[in-house]
Protein backbone atom coordinates (compact mmCIF):
# COMPACT_ATOMS: atom_id res chain seq x y z
CA UNK A 1 0.00 0.00 0.00
CA UNK A 2 1.14 3.52 -0.68
CA UNK A 3 0.87 6.13 2.04
CA UNK A 4 -1.63 8.38 0.26
CA UNK A 5 -4.89 6.97 1.65
CA UNK A 6 -6.32 7.60 5.08
CA UNK A 7 -8.32 5.49 7.47
CA UNK A 8 -11.66 6.11 5.86
CA UNK A 9 -10.71 6.61 2.24
CA UNK A 10 -12.57 3.45 1.22
CA UNK A 11 -15.12 5.46 -0.77
CA UNK A 12 -12.42 7.17 -2.80
CA UNK A 13 -12.41 6.04 -6.40
CA UNK A 14 -8.73 6.91 -6.58
CA UNK A 15 -7.82 4.73 -3.61
CA UNK A 16 -4.85 2.39 -3.59
CA UNK A 17 -5.12 -0.92 -5.28
CA UNK A 18 -2.03 -2.75 -4.13
CA UNK A 19 -2.93 -6.19 -2.92
CA UNK A 20 0.47 -6.90 -1.46
CA UNK A 21 -0.96 -8.63 1.61
CA UNK A 22 1.52 -7.00 3.96
CA UNK A 23 -0.94 -7.32 6.80
CA UNK A 24 -0.74 -11.08 6.62
CA UNK A 25 2.90 -11.08 7.60
CA UNK A 26 3.57 -13.08 10.73
CA UNK A 27 6.67 -11.14 11.74
CA UNK A 28 6.65 -8.86 14.75
CA UNK A 29 7.92 -5.29 14.63
CA UNK A 30 10.19 -3.75 17.24
CA UNK A 31 7.16 -2.20 18.95
CA UNK A 32 6.14 -5.60 20.29
CA UNK A 33 9.57 -6.23 21.71
CA UNK A 34 9.65 -2.73 23.15
CA UNK A 35 6.50 -3.41 25.14
CA UNK A 36 7.75 -6.79 26.26
CA UNK A 37 11.00 -5.21 27.40
CA UNK A 38 9.05 -2.66 29.41
CA UNK A 39 7.04 -5.40 31.08
CA UNK A 40 10.20 -7.35 31.90
CA UNK A 41 11.84 -4.27 33.36
CA UNK A 42 8.85 -3.56 35.62
CA UNK A 43 8.38 -7.15 36.69
CA UNK A 44 11.54 -9.19 37.11
CA UNK A 45 11.19 -12.87 36.51
CA UNK A 46 8.68 -12.52 33.68
CA UNK A 47 9.55 -14.09 30.37
CA UNK A 48 9.91 -11.76 27.41
CA UNK A 49 7.84 -12.35 24.31
CA UNK A 50 10.40 -13.37 21.64
CA UNK A 51 9.71 -12.73 17.99
CA UNK A 52 11.60 -12.35 14.78
CA UNK A 53 12.83 -8.78 14.33
CA UNK A 54 13.59 -9.03 10.65
CA UNK A 55 10.41 -7.12 9.72
CA UNK A 56 10.15 -3.37 10.11
CA UNK A 57 6.46 -3.07 9.32
CA UNK A 58 5.71 -0.82 12.30
CA UNK A 59 6.79 2.81 12.13
CA UNK A 60 7.51 2.73 15.83
CA UNK A 61 11.26 2.70 16.52
CA UNK A 62 12.92 0.51 19.04
CA UNK A 63 13.62 2.26 22.34
CA UNK A 64 16.24 0.77 24.56
CA UNK A 65 15.01 2.76 27.56
CA UNK A 66 11.40 1.80 28.33
CA UNK A 67 11.05 4.36 31.15
CA UNK A 68 8.00 6.57 30.59
CA UNK A 69 7.88 10.34 30.76
CA UNK A 70 4.94 12.68 31.21
CA UNK A 71 3.62 13.81 27.84
CA UNK A 72 1.54 16.83 26.79
CA UNK A 73 1.95 18.46 30.20
CA UNK A 74 0.66 21.80 28.88
CA UNK A 75 -2.77 20.30 28.14
CA UNK A 76 -2.82 18.59 31.52
CA UNK A 77 -2.35 21.98 33.18
CA UNK A 78 -5.02 23.53 30.95
CA UNK A 79 -7.49 20.79 31.91
CA UNK A 80 -6.80 21.17 35.64
CA UNK A 81 -7.11 24.96 35.37
CA UNK A 82 -10.37 24.48 33.45
CA UNK A 83 -11.75 22.31 36.25
CA UNK A 84 -10.83 24.91 38.88
CA UNK A 85 -12.26 27.87 36.96
CA UNK A 86 -15.44 26.21 35.79
CA UNK A 87 -15.95 24.44 39.11
CA UNK A 88 -15.78 27.78 40.92
CA UNK A 89 -18.16 29.35 38.42
CA UNK A 90 -20.66 26.51 38.80
CA UNK A 91 -20.55 26.75 42.58
CA UNK A 92 -21.17 30.51 42.49
CA UNK A 93 -24.00 30.31 39.96
CA UNK A 94 -25.71 27.53 41.87
CA UNK A 95 -25.34 29.20 45.27
CA UNK A 96 -26.58 32.53 43.87
CA UNK A 97 -30.16 31.24 43.74
CA UNK A 98 -30.11 28.44 46.27
CA UNK A 99 -33.16 29.02 48.50
CA UNK A 100 -32.92 32.77 47.86
CA UNK A 101 -33.10 34.77 44.64
CA UNK A 102 -29.85 36.51 43.64
CA UNK A 103 -28.14 35.77 46.93
CA UNK A 104 -24.73 36.91 45.61
CA UNK A 105 -26.15 39.78 43.51
CA UNK A 106 -24.84 38.22 40.28
CA UNK A 107 -27.81 39.22 38.13
CA UNK A 108 -26.74 42.86 37.99
CA UNK A 109 -23.39 41.93 36.40
CA UNK A 110 -24.92 39.60 33.82
CA UNK A 111 -27.60 42.09 32.88
CA UNK A 112 -25.07 44.88 32.47
CA UNK A 113 -22.81 42.67 30.32
CA UNK A 114 -25.56 41.41 28.08
CA UNK A 115 -27.10 44.85 27.65
CA UNK A 116 -23.74 46.37 26.74
CA UNK A 117 -23.19 43.76 24.03
CA UNK A 118 -26.75 44.12 22.69
CA UNK A 119 -27.45 40.44 23.33
CA UNK A 120 -30.43 41.26 25.52
CA UNK A 121 -32.70 44.21 26.26
CA UNK A 122 -32.26 46.17 29.51
CA UNK A 123 -33.29 44.12 32.54
CA UNK A 124 -36.87 44.50 33.75
CA UNK A 125 -37.48 46.05 37.16
CA UNK A 126 -37.26 43.55 40.03
CA UNK A 127 -40.56 41.92 41.00
CA UNK A 128 -42.34 43.08 44.08
CA UNK A 129 -42.36 39.61 45.61
CA UNK A 130 -39.75 36.86 45.32
CA UNK A 131 -40.69 33.99 42.98
CA UNK A 132 -39.84 30.70 44.74
CA UNK A 133 -39.93 28.83 41.43
CA UNK A 134 -36.79 30.64 40.22
CA UNK A 135 -34.47 28.96 42.71
CA UNK A 136 -31.70 26.46 42.08
CA UNK A 137 -33.45 23.72 44.05
CA UNK A 138 -36.44 23.96 41.68
CA UNK A 139 -34.45 22.67 38.70
CA UNK A 140 -31.71 20.65 40.39
CA UNK A 141 -33.91 17.51 40.85
CA UNK A 142 -34.58 17.41 37.10
CA UNK A 143 -30.90 16.78 36.45
CA UNK A 144 -30.91 14.12 39.14
CA UNK A 145 -33.58 12.31 37.13
CA UNK A 146 -31.49 12.69 33.96
CA UNK A 147 -28.44 11.20 35.67
CA UNK A 148 -30.54 8.35 37.05
CA UNK A 149 -32.01 7.49 33.65
CA UNK A 150 -28.61 7.72 31.99
CA UNK A 151 -27.08 5.49 34.65
CA UNK A 152 -29.80 2.84 34.26
CA UNK A 153 -29.47 2.87 30.46
CA UNK A 154 -25.67 2.68 30.61
CA UNK A 155 -25.43 -0.16 33.09
CA UNK A 156 -28.32 -2.06 31.46
CA UNK A 157 -26.61 -1.75 28.08
CA UNK A 158 -23.37 -3.04 29.56
CA UNK A 159 -25.09 -5.95 31.35
CA UNK A 160 -27.12 -7.07 28.31
CA UNK A 161 -24.16 -6.73 25.97
CA UNK A 162 -22.52 -9.91 27.22
CA UNK A 163 -25.56 -12.08 26.42
CA UNK A 164 -27.25 -10.30 23.51
CA UNK A 165 -24.49 -8.33 21.78
CA UNK A 166 -25.90 -8.49 18.25
CA UNK A 167 -29.44 -7.68 19.40
CA UNK A 168 -28.25 -4.65 21.37
CA UNK A 169 -26.34 -3.32 18.38
CA UNK A 170 -29.32 -3.75 16.06
CA UNK A 171 -31.58 -2.00 18.56
CA UNK A 172 -29.15 0.91 18.67
CA UNK A 173 -28.92 1.18 14.88
CA UNK A 174 -32.60 0.88 13.98
CA UNK A 175 -33.99 2.29 17.22
CA UNK A 176 -32.21 5.60 16.80
CA UNK A 177 -33.95 6.41 13.51
CA UNK A 178 -37.37 5.58 14.94
CA UNK A 179 -36.71 7.46 18.17
CA UNK A 180 -35.59 10.60 16.32
CA UNK A 181 -38.74 10.53 14.20
CA UNK A 182 -41.01 10.08 17.23
CA UNK A 183 -39.32 12.90 19.15
CA UNK A 184 -39.69 15.12 16.08
CA UNK A 185 -43.45 14.49 16.02
CA UNK A 186 -43.80 15.38 19.71
CA UNK A 187 -41.79 18.57 19.19
CA UNK A 188 -44.14 19.67 16.41
CA UNK A 189 -47.12 18.79 18.60
CA UNK A 190 -45.69 20.98 21.41
CA UNK A 191 -45.13 23.85 18.89
CA UNK A 192 -41.33 23.66 19.14
CA UNK A 193 -40.88 23.84 15.37
CA UNK A 194 -37.13 24.43 15.34
CA UNK A 195 -36.44 21.29 17.36
CA UNK A 196 -39.05 19.36 15.40
CA UNK A 197 -37.25 20.18 12.16
CA UNK A 198 -33.88 19.40 13.77
CA UNK A 199 -34.90 15.92 14.89
CA UNK A 200 -36.68 15.23 11.59
CA UNK A 201 -33.53 16.12 9.63
CA UNK A 202 -31.51 13.95 12.03
CA UNK A 203 -33.84 11.00 11.40
CA UNK A 204 -33.56 11.50 7.64
CA UNK A 205 -29.76 11.70 7.73
CA UNK A 206 -29.60 8.62 9.93
CA UNK A 207 -31.81 6.70 7.50
CA UNK A 208 -29.70 7.77 4.50
CA UNK A 209 -26.51 6.81 6.29
CA UNK A 210 -27.88 3.35 7.11
CA UNK A 211 -28.74 2.80 3.45
CA UNK A 212 -25.24 3.84 2.35
CA UNK A 213 -23.43 1.44 4.71
CA UNK A 214 -25.96 -1.39 4.95
CA UNK A 215 -23.65 -3.85 3.18
CA UNK A 216 -20.96 -3.26 5.84
CA UNK A 217 -23.07 -4.32 8.80
CA UNK A 218 -22.25 -8.09 8.71
CA UNK A 219 -18.54 -7.39 9.03
CA UNK A 220 -19.16 -4.65 11.60
CA UNK A 221 -21.26 -6.96 13.75
CA UNK A 222 -18.56 -9.63 13.55
CA UNK A 223 -15.91 -7.20 14.85
CA UNK A 224 -18.21 -5.94 17.60
CA UNK A 225 -19.10 -9.47 18.74
CA UNK A 226 -15.44 -10.46 19.01
CA UNK A 227 -14.68 -7.24 20.87
CA UNK A 228 -17.47 -7.95 23.35
CA UNK A 229 -16.03 -11.43 23.79
CA UNK A 230 -12.67 -9.90 24.66
CA UNK A 231 -14.18 -7.40 27.10
CA UNK A 232 -16.20 -10.00 28.98
CA UNK A 233 -13.12 -12.17 29.35
CA UNK A 234 -11.69 -9.31 31.44
CA UNK A 235 -14.27 -8.63 34.18
CA UNK A 236 -11.95 -6.18 35.93
CA UNK A 237 -12.31 -3.65 33.11
CA UNK A 238 -16.08 -3.60 33.67
CA UNK A 239 -15.44 -2.54 37.25
CA UNK A 240 -13.23 0.23 35.90
CA UNK A 241 -16.28 1.54 34.03
CA UNK A 242 -18.39 1.46 37.20
CA UNK A 243 -15.69 3.32 39.12
CA UNK A 244 -15.29 6.06 36.52
CA UNK A 245 -19.06 6.40 36.29
CA UNK A 246 -19.13 7.22 40.00
CA UNK A 247 -16.36 9.78 39.46
CA UNK A 248 -18.37 11.34 36.62
CA UNK A 249 -21.45 11.49 38.83
CA UNK A 250 -19.49 13.34 41.51
CA UNK A 251 -18.52 16.05 39.01
CA UNK A 252 -22.04 16.04 37.63
CA UNK A 253 -23.46 16.94 41.06
CA UNK A 254 -21.52 20.21 40.94
CA UNK A 255 -22.23 20.79 37.24
CA UNK A 256 -25.99 20.28 37.60
CA UNK A 257 -26.02 22.54 40.68
CA UNK A 258 -24.51 25.37 38.66
CA UNK A 259 -26.60 24.80 35.53
CA UNK A 260 -29.78 24.69 37.64
CA UNK A 261 -28.75 28.09 38.94
CA UNK A 262 -28.29 29.32 35.35
CA UNK A 263 -31.76 28.10 34.35
CA UNK A 264 -33.18 29.96 37.37
CA UNK A 265 -31.44 33.25 36.48
CA UNK A 266 -33.64 36.25 35.71
CA UNK A 267 -31.52 37.37 32.75
CA UNK A 268 -32.68 37.16 29.14
CA UNK A 269 -33.16 33.69 27.69
CA UNK A 270 -30.37 34.25 25.13
CA UNK A 271 -27.93 34.96 27.92
CA UNK A 272 -28.91 31.78 29.73
CA UNK A 273 -28.48 29.77 26.55
CA UNK A 274 -24.97 31.17 26.00
CA UNK A 275 -23.97 30.27 29.56
CA UNK A 276 -25.42 26.77 29.19
CA UNK A 277 -23.53 26.22 25.92
CA UNK A 278 -20.24 27.25 27.54
CA UNK A 279 -20.70 24.99 30.54
CA UNK A 280 -21.95 22.15 28.32
CA UNK A 281 -18.69 22.29 26.36
CA UNK A 282 -16.87 22.03 29.68
CA UNK A 283 -18.95 18.99 30.65
CA UNK A 284 -18.31 17.42 27.26
CA UNK A 285 -14.55 17.81 27.61
CA UNK A 286 -14.58 16.44 31.15
CA UNK A 287 -16.70 13.47 30.10
CA UNK A 288 -14.48 12.85 27.06
CA UNK A 289 -11.38 12.84 29.27
CA UNK A 290 -12.91 10.24 31.59
CA UNK A 291 -14.12 8.13 28.63
CA UNK A 292 -10.71 8.20 26.98
CA UNK A 293 -8.98 7.40 30.26
CA UNK A 294 -11.09 4.24 30.36
CA UNK A 295 -10.17 3.74 26.69
CA UNK A 296 -6.45 3.81 27.50
CA UNK A 297 -6.85 1.48 30.49
CA UNK A 298 -8.90 -1.09 28.56
CA UNK A 299 -6.61 -0.86 25.52
CA UNK A 300 -3.59 -1.56 27.70
CA UNK A 301 -5.30 -4.60 29.21
CA UNK A 302 -6.43 -5.98 25.84
CA UNK A 303 -2.97 -5.50 24.35
CA UNK A 304 -1.36 -7.33 27.28
CA UNK A 305 -3.79 -10.23 26.97
CA UNK A 306 -3.16 -10.60 23.24
CA UNK A 307 0.57 -10.11 23.62
CA UNK A 308 1.02 -12.76 26.30
CA UNK A 309 -1.49 -15.23 24.90
CA UNK A 310 -4.21 -15.04 27.55
CA UNK A 311 -5.23 -13.57 30.87
CA UNK A 312 -3.67 -16.41 32.86
CA UNK A 313 -0.44 -16.77 30.88
CA UNK A 314 2.73 -17.23 32.94
CA UNK A 315 4.39 -14.28 31.19
CA UNK A 316 1.54 -11.92 32.12
CA UNK A 317 2.78 -9.09 34.39
CA UNK A 318 1.50 -9.12 37.94
CA UNK A 319 -1.40 -6.72 38.61
CA UNK A 320 -1.73 -5.60 34.97
CA UNK A 321 -4.81 -3.49 35.66
CA UNK A 322 -3.04 -1.41 38.30
CA UNK A 323 -0.11 -0.97 35.92
CA UNK A 324 -2.25 0.38 33.07
CA UNK A 325 -4.31 2.46 35.50
CA UNK A 326 -1.18 4.04 36.95
CA UNK A 327 0.15 4.98 33.52
CA UNK A 328 -3.23 6.36 32.40
CA UNK A 329 -3.58 8.64 35.41
CA UNK A 330 0.03 9.85 35.48
CA UNK A 331 2.33 9.85 32.45
CA UNK A 332 -0.44 9.46 29.84
CA UNK A 333 -3.06 11.78 31.32
CA UNK A 334 -1.84 14.91 29.53
CA UNK A 335 -2.11 13.14 26.17
CA UNK A 336 -5.62 12.00 27.06
CA UNK A 337 -6.68 15.57 27.92
CA UNK A 338 -5.23 16.84 24.65
CA UNK A 339 -6.83 14.23 22.41
CA UNK A 340 -10.22 14.47 24.14
CA UNK A 341 -10.54 18.12 23.16
CA UNK A 342 -10.40 17.54 19.38
CA UNK A 343 -10.87 13.87 18.46
CA UNK A 344 -14.66 13.59 18.87
CA UNK A 345 -15.41 16.70 16.80
CA UNK A 346 -13.11 15.61 13.98
CA UNK A 347 -14.57 12.09 13.93
CA UNK A 348 -18.13 13.45 13.71
CA UNK A 349 -17.21 15.83 10.89
CA UNK A 350 -15.47 13.01 9.09
CA UNK A 351 -18.49 10.68 9.24
CA UNK A 352 -20.75 13.46 7.93
CA UNK A 353 -18.47 14.16 4.95
CA UNK A 354 -18.14 10.46 4.19
CA UNK A 355 -21.92 10.03 4.25
CA UNK A 356 -22.43 12.91 1.81
CA UNK A 357 -19.52 11.81 -0.37
CA UNK A 358 -20.88 8.28 -0.81
CA UNK A 359 -24.23 9.59 -2.13
CA UNK A 360 -23.00 12.18 -4.66
CA UNK A 361 -22.72 9.90 -7.67
CA UNK A 362 -21.20 11.36 -10.86
CA UNK A 363 -21.60 15.06 -10.07
CA UNK A 364 -18.00 16.10 -10.79
CA UNK A 365 -18.32 19.68 -9.52
CA UNK A 366 -19.90 18.74 -6.20
CA UNK A 367 -17.53 15.80 -5.84
CA UNK A 368 -14.55 18.12 -6.28
CA UNK A 369 -15.79 20.42 -3.50
CA UNK A 370 -16.50 17.53 -1.14
CA UNK A 371 -13.11 16.00 -1.91
CA UNK A 372 -11.42 19.22 -0.85
CA UNK A 373 -13.06 19.09 2.59
CA UNK A 374 -12.56 15.33 2.73
CA UNK A 375 -8.79 15.56 2.31
CA UNK A 376 -8.63 18.50 4.71
CA UNK A 377 -10.33 16.43 7.40
CA UNK A 378 -8.17 13.43 6.57
CA UNK A 379 -5.10 15.56 7.20
CA UNK A 380 -6.45 16.32 10.66
CA UNK A 381 -7.25 12.65 11.19
CA UNK A 382 -3.57 11.86 10.74
CA UNK A 383 -2.90 13.74 13.98
CA UNK A 384 -6.22 13.16 15.81
CA UNK A 385 -7.63 9.61 15.76
CA UNK A 386 -8.92 7.16 18.34
CA UNK A 387 -6.25 4.57 17.56
CA UNK A 388 -3.71 6.87 19.18
CA UNK A 389 -5.06 5.87 22.61
CA UNK A 390 -3.90 2.28 22.08
CA UNK A 391 -0.33 3.37 21.35
CA UNK A 392 -0.48 5.81 24.25
CA UNK A 393 -1.38 2.91 26.54
CA UNK A 394 1.27 0.59 25.09
CA UNK A 395 4.22 2.93 24.45
CA UNK A 396 3.45 6.07 26.46
CA UNK A 397 4.15 8.51 23.61
CA UNK A 398 2.53 11.90 23.07
CA UNK A 399 -0.91 12.04 21.48
CA UNK A 400 0.09 13.51 18.12
CA UNK A 401 2.98 11.11 17.69
CA UNK A 402 0.82 8.14 18.65
CA UNK A 403 -1.86 9.21 16.17
CA UNK A 404 0.73 9.65 13.41
CA UNK A 405 2.34 6.29 14.19
CA UNK A 406 -1.04 4.55 14.09
CA UNK A 407 -1.86 6.22 10.76
CA UNK A 408 1.48 5.18 9.27
CA UNK A 409 1.15 1.66 10.67
CA UNK A 410 -2.22 1.17 8.98
CA UNK A 411 -0.94 2.71 5.76
CA UNK A 412 2.15 0.51 5.58
CA UNK A 413 0.25 -2.70 6.26
CA UNK A 414 -2.93 -2.00 4.29
CA UNK A 415 -5.12 -2.42 7.38
CA UNK A 416 -6.62 1.04 6.79
CA UNK A 417 -8.68 -0.49 3.96
CA UNK A 418 -10.28 -2.77 6.55
CA UNK A 419 -10.67 -0.01 9.12
CA UNK A 420 -12.39 2.19 6.52
CA UNK A 421 -14.88 -0.59 5.81
CA UNK A 422 -15.70 -1.12 9.49
CA UNK A 423 -18.61 0.95 10.90
CA UNK A 424 -18.26 -0.12 14.52
CA UNK A 425 -17.44 3.43 15.66
CA UNK A 426 -20.62 4.77 14.06
CA UNK A 427 -22.74 1.97 15.53
CA UNK A 428 -21.40 2.64 19.03
CA UNK A 429 -22.04 6.38 18.55
CA UNK A 430 -25.65 5.54 17.71
CA UNK A 431 -25.91 3.72 21.05
CA UNK A 432 -24.59 6.82 22.82
CA UNK A 433 -27.01 9.17 21.05
CA UNK A 434 -29.95 6.84 21.69
CA UNK A 435 -29.08 6.68 25.39
CA UNK A 436 -28.87 10.46 25.52
CA UNK A 437 -32.25 10.82 23.80
CA UNK A 438 -33.85 8.46 26.31
CA UNK A 439 -32.44 10.46 29.23
CA UNK A 440 -33.42 13.78 27.62
CA UNK A 441 -36.99 12.81 26.76
CA UNK A 442 -37.56 11.06 30.09
CA UNK A 443 -36.49 14.21 31.91
CA UNK A 444 -38.35 16.43 29.47
CA UNK A 445 -41.68 14.70 30.18
CA UNK A 446 -41.39 15.51 33.89
CA UNK A 447 -40.31 19.09 33.20
CA UNK A 448 -43.26 19.53 30.84
CA UNK A 449 -45.70 18.92 33.68
CA UNK A 450 -43.76 21.01 36.22
CA UNK A 451 -42.29 23.92 34.23
CA UNK A 452 -43.28 23.70 30.57
CA UNK A 453 -41.48 26.96 29.75
CA UNK A 454 -38.11 25.36 30.61
CA UNK A 455 -38.62 21.98 28.91
CA UNK A 456 -36.25 22.58 25.98
CA UNK A 457 -33.47 24.12 28.06
CA UNK A 458 -33.50 21.33 30.66
CA UNK A 459 -34.09 18.37 28.32
CA UNK A 460 -31.27 19.29 25.92
CA UNK A 461 -28.74 19.49 28.75
CA UNK A 462 -30.19 16.29 30.22
CA UNK A 463 -29.56 14.62 26.86
CA UNK A 464 -25.88 15.57 27.07
CA UNK A 465 -25.70 14.04 30.55
CA UNK A 466 -27.21 10.78 29.31
CA UNK A 467 -24.82 10.64 26.34
CA UNK A 468 -21.77 10.99 28.56
CA UNK A 469 -22.90 8.29 31.00
CA UNK A 470 -23.76 5.85 28.20
CA UNK A 471 -20.47 6.75 26.49
CA UNK A 472 -18.56 5.55 29.55
CA UNK A 473 -20.18 2.13 29.11
CA UNK A 474 -19.73 2.00 25.33
CA UNK A 475 -16.06 2.95 25.36
CA UNK A 476 -14.94 -0.46 26.65
CA UNK A 477 -16.12 -2.08 23.42
CA UNK A 478 -14.56 0.64 21.29
CA UNK A 479 -11.27 0.15 23.14
CA UNK A 480 -11.31 -3.55 22.30
CA UNK A 481 -12.04 -2.79 18.63
CA UNK A 482 -9.15 -0.35 18.29
CA UNK A 483 -6.77 -2.67 20.15
CA UNK A 484 -7.65 -5.59 17.89
CA UNK A 485 -6.88 -3.56 14.76
CA UNK A 486 -3.58 -2.27 16.15
CA UNK A 487 -2.52 -5.80 17.11
CA UNK A 488 -3.60 -7.15 13.72
CA UNK A 489 -1.46 -4.50 12.03
CA UNK A 490 1.61 -4.92 14.25
CA UNK A 491 1.58 -8.71 14.55
CA UNK A 492 -1.28 -10.74 12.99
CA UNK A 493 -0.16 -13.89 14.87
CA UNK A 494 -1.45 -12.29 18.09
CA UNK A 495 -5.00 -12.39 16.69
CA UNK A 496 -4.45 -15.84 15.19
CA UNK A 497 -3.37 -17.24 18.54
CA UNK A 498 -6.33 -15.66 20.32
CA UNK A 499 -9.06 -16.65 17.81
CA UNK A 500 -7.96 -18.53 14.65
CA UNK A 501 -11.40 -18.35 13.04
CA UNK A 502 -11.62 -14.60 13.55
CA UNK A 503 -8.11 -14.22 12.15
CA UNK A 504 -9.16 -16.04 8.97
CA UNK A 505 -12.24 -13.85 8.65
CA UNK A 506 -10.19 -10.66 9.07
CA UNK A 507 -7.61 -11.82 6.53
CA UNK A 508 -10.29 -12.71 3.99
CA UNK A 509 -12.06 -9.39 4.51
CA UNK A 510 -8.77 -7.53 4.07
CA UNK A 511 -8.05 -9.40 0.85
CA UNK A 512 -11.49 -8.51 -0.50
CA UNK A 513 -11.13 -4.83 0.37
CA UNK A 514 -7.74 -4.60 -1.32
CA UNK A 515 -9.16 -6.26 -4.43
CA UNK A 516 -12.09 -3.84 -4.39
CA UNK A 517 -9.75 -0.86 -4.19
CA UNK A 518 -7.64 -2.21 -7.02
CA UNK A 519 -10.72 -2.61 -9.21
CA UNK A 520 -11.91 0.93 -8.37
CA UNK A 521 -8.48 2.35 -9.19
CA UNK A 522 -8.40 0.56 -12.56
CA UNK A 523 -11.92 1.75 -13.36
CA UNK A 524 -11.04 5.36 -12.51
CA UNK A 525 -7.90 5.18 -14.64
CA UNK A 526 -9.77 3.69 -17.61
CA UNK A 527 -12.43 6.41 -17.38
CA UNK A 528 -9.80 9.14 -17.49
CA UNK A 529 -7.65 7.50 -20.19
CA UNK A 530 -9.62 8.95 -23.16
CA UNK A 531 -9.21 12.46 -21.75
CA UNK A 532 -5.48 11.94 -21.35
CA UNK A 533 -5.04 10.69 -24.93
CA UNK A 534 -6.73 13.78 -26.37
CA UNK A 535 -4.32 16.17 -24.67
Amino acid sequence: MRGGDSFDSDADADGDGDGDGAASSSSSPPAIQEHAAAAAADHQGSSQYHTDTSSTTSPLPHNANPARQCRDIFWLLIFVLHLLVFGSGLALLGANRFKKADRLNIDRFTNLTLSATALAPPPPPPPAAEDPSRHTETFWPFYGVAAGIGLVVAWSWLALLGRHAELMMRVSVHGLTTYLAVVSVFCFWAHHFFWGVTFAVGAALQFVYLLSVFDRFPFTMLVLQKSVKMVWSLPEVVWVVYTFTVVMLCWFVLWSFGVAGIVALSIDVNGRWWLIVVFSVSLFWTGAVLCNTVHVIVSGMVFLVLLHGGRRASTMPSKPLLRTLRHALTTNFGSICYGSLFTAAIRTLRWMIRGVRSRIGNNECLLCCIDFFFHLVETLVRFFNKYAYVLIAVHGKSFNRSARDAWELFQSTGIEALVAYDCSGAVLLMSVILGGLIAGTGTGVWVWFKRSDKVIMVSTTAMLVGMILVGLAVVVVESAVTSIYICFAEDPTLIERWDPEFFSQLSEALHQRLQYRSARARQAFNNRLPDLTTI
